[in-house]
C-alpha cells in the first residue's frame, strides 16, 4: 500500500479491466495538486498514471474524475494535446472513490511563468505553444467529438458566478468584504452572450500543461476537473490573472518581471495573437473576464483552505498556504472590477 492508495487492490482490478495490465504494482504520488490526488504506477512492463477523488465529504460536482476522462477520451486525435485514456473505475468499493487510469506521459513542467533555466528564444517558444494549445481548445468540434452535450445550455458566466457564489459561501471560514463586493459586481455586470460556446479547460494555465523533454511542443493538457461548455475569454483571462500574481513559489505570477528581457508576452501580445489565431475582433470589456477569473480563483482556494483544514486536502500544508491568497485575489478582482477603462 502506497499512501492512501492500496495498490493490491488497484492491481486486482487492472487485472481484469485493462488489457495487457500485468502487476505488481508500486505507486508514487506527485506532489503540488490541490485537487485530485494523482499517482505514477510504475508495473514491470510499463508506467501508467492513476488519477483519483479524494477521500473525504466532497461538495456536489467537485472532483469529477469521470468527466476528466471522457473530455480527455473524445480529444484523443485532435489539435489539443492529452495523454491516452485507458479505464475508469467508477466502483467506489475497490479503493474508495472512483479512479481512471492513463498513459504516462514522459515530459517537464514549467512552475514558473518566467520559465528560468530557458533562454530567451525557448521562453518565446513555450508561451507561443500556449497561446496555440489554448486556442486549439477553444476550437474543438463538439459535435465530431461528441461533447455537445458537455456542459449546460445558456450564459456561462450567469451559472459560473451562481456555482462558484454558493461554494465559496459553503467553504468560507471567515468574514471577507471584498469577496462580497466582488460577487455583486459581477452580478451586476453579466456580459450578453455573443454566440460562442466551446470546450473550456477551467483552469488553464503553464503549470498544467506538459512540455517535451527537449523541446517547446506541449505533449499533453493537464486537470480538466473544472473543464465544461462555456466561453473562452474565461480562459485566455485565467492566462492574464495569473501573470499578474507575485513571482513567488506560490504566487507564480509575473509581476515586477521584466518580461521583455526575457524574451517573455505582454499580456496584451498574448490576447492579440490569440484573437488573431482564432479570427476574433479586439475584445471589448476585458476587465469583466479578469475580475471573474480572481473572483473564481477566490473560491477555488478558499475550498482548498476548508479541505485542509478538514483534512481532506490531497497536500494539507500547501492547501493552507494556498488559502491566504483567498482575500488577495478577491481584493484583486475588485480592483479590476472598478477598472471599467
Amino acid at each position: 500500500m502506497s499512501a492512501e492508495l492500496d495498490t493490491a487492490r488497484v492491481a486486482d482490478w487492472l487485472a481484469g479491466h485493462l488489457p495487457g495490465f500485468d502487476g505488481p504494482v508500486a505507486a508514487e504520488k506527485f506532489s503540488g495538486g490541490q485537487s485530485n490526488p494523482t499517482y505514477l504506477l510504475k508495473t514491470p512492463a510499463r508506467n501508467y498514471v492513476l488519477r483519483r477523488k479524494p477521500p473525504g465529504v466532497l461538495l456536489k460536482s467537485a472532483h469529477a474524475v469521470e468527466r476528466e476522462f471522457r473530455v480527455q477520451k473524445a480529444l484523443a486525435g485532435t489539435d489539443v494535446p492529452v495523454a491516452r485514456m485507458h479505464v475508469l473505475c467508477e466502483d467506489e468499493s475497490v479503493i474508495g472513490s472512483p479512479f481512471y487510469i492513463m498513459d504516462a506521459v514522459p515530459g517537464r513542467t514549467f512552475d514558473a511563468p518566467s520559465l528560468p533555466g530557458l533562454d530567451p528564444a525557448a521562453r518565446h517558444a513555450v508561451i507561443d505553444e500556449m497561446n496555440r494549445v489554448l486556442a486549439a481548445i477553444h476550437e474543438v468540434d463538439l459535435e465530431a467529438t461528441g461533447l455537445m452535450d458537455y456542459g449546460p445550455s445558456g450564459n456561462y458566466y450567469r451559472r459560473q458566478i451562481d456555482r462558484w457564489t454558493a461554494q465559496y459561501h459553503a467553504t468560507a471560514t471567515e468574514d471577507l468584504p471584498q469577496m462580497e463586493a466582488l460577487i455583486v459586481w459581477l452580478d451586476d455586470h453579466v456580459p450578453e452572450e455573443d454566440g460562442q460556446r466551446c470546450l473550456v479547460h477551467g483552469d488553464y494555465r503553464l503549470d498544467n500543461l506538459l512540455f517535451a523533454p527537449d523541446a517547446t511542443d506541449c505533449v499533453a493538457v493537464l486537470d480538466w476537473e473544472l473543464s465544461t461548455i462555456g466561453h473562452p475569454y474565461a480562459d485566455l483571462a485565467a492566462v492574464i490573472m495569473q501573470w499578474s500574481m507575485p513571482a513567488t513559489t506560490e504566487g507564480r505570477g509575473l509581476a515586477g518581471v521584466d518580461r521583455a528581457a526575457l524574451g517573455l508576452w505582454s499580456d496584451e501580445d498574448f490576447i492579440a495573437r490569440y484573437c488573431a489565431r482564432r479570427g476574433l475582433a479586439p475584445i471589448e470589456g476585458f476587465n469583466f473576464y479578469l475580475a471573474f477569473t480572481y473572483f473564481r480563483m477566490a473560491a477555488i482556494l478558499q475550498g482548498v483552505k476548508k479541505r485542509a483544514l478538514d483534512g481532506n486536502a490531497s497536500d494539507p500544508a500547501r492547501g493552507l498556504a494556498l488559502g491566504e491568497y483567498v482575500p488577495e485575489f478577491a481584493r484583486a478582482g475588485l480592483r479590476t472590477a472598478k477598472d471599467e477603462t
